[in-house]
């Protein structure tokens, strides 16, 4: 890993790389780190950060001070990657598949405690018939649905109690696990913080089922982006869950999570053209390097494809990327801006709607410290890798 920022007189700057590229500025995303910390700290759970927006061994290495921690993954080779890291403790927060038990195996053969997740008896059976056949426990958590977004058991589900007891009798029942995905689109704080009640109300029910029946339940583990920020008690919650607060993005500022200066990732781009006529200036930033993510549309304040700042991090005002094809987007005045003057060869920064999905299309990021401001191109610090593939 490349966690060490070197000096600025030993690096490029932004203006250097071939754009686009994606840039992490690391001061950002340490103050947003710190504030979930001490947030989980206030409401006494473990937090488990979801790694699956950074997806990158240095960004967790700013998480607990270059120490491994608990951690959730969305891919297995996130699990492999963290745990060639170094991690022992992790979540794989994606129902599990029959197919991939394989190497599940091989990461708790390892020393890996590796939680798997599912919701029906079909998964409850090949998952203990694969733990007894290689002769170990493959901690499970029972996925519960606290509101309908994706997949998981109603906490009342009858098969809730079926599938604890054949997790038990195997010796694999780690506990439950819910996730406020309706959250997102929960656009008042006193809407967010009834999210987080009704997550941490389902999952401690569904806990208490389980228990009533004799079944023992270590884990209730909740979380969200928006639910951790507004959770107020976590009364028989375990540990937290969250991913996107790393860096943040549009939505999460949309929500009022966080503030547009509070955003850690930007994506670099050339202005390589202009139509007057149409008002248009173009960049070689499109969907390949944004991600066709709208996110915010379904929000008070449609950001496009993303908010525009120079190349110090100043935003333009009025400025929006509002088209993307894939290999050029295109930026726009609103609300009587009036459109700069930005010649070609100029280099801008574009905040993403969704920084998971932005951060999905590059393979590394460039290190900008924001502590150190330019009227020019921020000093690049660092290098860090991302982990790619599933």
């Amino acid at each position: 890993m490349n966690t060490a920022l070197s000096p600025a007189a030993a690096v490029p700057t932004l203006a250097d790389p071939d754009t686009p590229f994606a840039v992490v500025d690391v001061h950002k995303t340490l103050r947003n780190i710190e504030r979930l910390a001490r947030r989980a700290g206030r409401l006494g759970v473990t937090l488990r950060p979801h790694v699956k927006t950074a997806k990158s061994l240095d960004v967790a290495a700013l998480l607990n001070g270059g120490a491994p921690c608990p951690v959730t993954v969305s891919t297995l080779a996130e699990a492999e990657a963290f745990a060639d890291g170094g991690y022992t403790d992790i979540t794989y927060a994606v129902g599990i598949d029959a197919h991939k038990l394989p190497r599940v195996i091989a990461l708790l053969r390892r020393g890996v405690a590796l939680r798997v997740l599912l919701d029906s008896r079909e998964q409850a059976a090949f998952v203990t018939e694969a733990a007894h056949e290689a002769g170990l426990t493959i901690p499970a958590q029972i996925e519960i649905d606290c509101d309908g977004h994706r997949g998981g058991l109603k906490a009342d589900a009858p098969a809730l109690v079926d599938i604890g007891r054949v997790l038990h009798e195997a010796g694999c029942l780690d506990g439950v696990l819910a996730h406020a995905g309706e959250s997102y689109f929960a656009y008042t704080p006193e809407n967010q913080r009834l999210a987080a009640e009704n997550e941490r109300d389902t999952a401690v029910a569904a806990a208490e089922r389980l228990r009533a029946a004799g079944l023992p339940v270590g884990t209730v583990s909740v979380g969200s982006t928006p639910t951790a920020h507004a959770a107020e008690d976590l009364t028989g919650v375990t540990e937290l869950r969250a991913g996107n607060y790393v860096f943040f993005d549009l939505v999460m500022a949309g929500l009022g999570v966080c503030r547009v200066e509070d955003l850690a990732l930007s994506v670099v781009v050339t202005v390589i053209g202009h139509r007057p006529e149409y008002g248009w200036i173009i960049t070689d930033g499109g969907w390949m390097a944004l991600s066709r993510d709208r996110g915010t549309s379904v929000q008070a304040q449609d950001q496009g494809y993303g908010l525009v700042l120079d190349l110090a991090g100043k935003p333009i005002p009025g400025l929006v990327m509002t088209g993307a094809s894939q290999e050029h987007g295109t930026l726009t005045a609103r609300d009587a801006a009036d459109l700069p003057n930005l010649p070609v060869g100029t280099r801008l920064r574009i905040l993403p709607n969704h920084a998971c999905a932005t951060a999905a299309q590059h393979r590394s990021y460039h290190v900008v410290d924001s502590t150190r401001p330019t009227d020019h191109a921020p000093a690049i610090r660092a290098n860090w890798e991302r982990i790619s593939g599933w």
